[in-house]
């Protein structure tokens, strides 16, 4: 994952949801997302 941008990891995960991939995957971009410390703001933004 260290290859992914944080906006792409936001975007996958974002795409994840809304194409209602297997939730074991979502789990490990939003690992991920926590990891990098991102902000939950920002996922709330790329999901809409």
């Amino acid at each position: 994952m260290a290859l992914l941008t944080d906006e792409m990891l936001l975007d996958s995960y974002r795409m994840a949801n809304e194409l209602q991939l297997e939730r074991e995957f979502i789990a490990l971009l939003l690992a991920e997302i926590h990891k990098r410390e991102l902000s939950m703001e920002l996922i709330t933004t790329t999901l809409h």
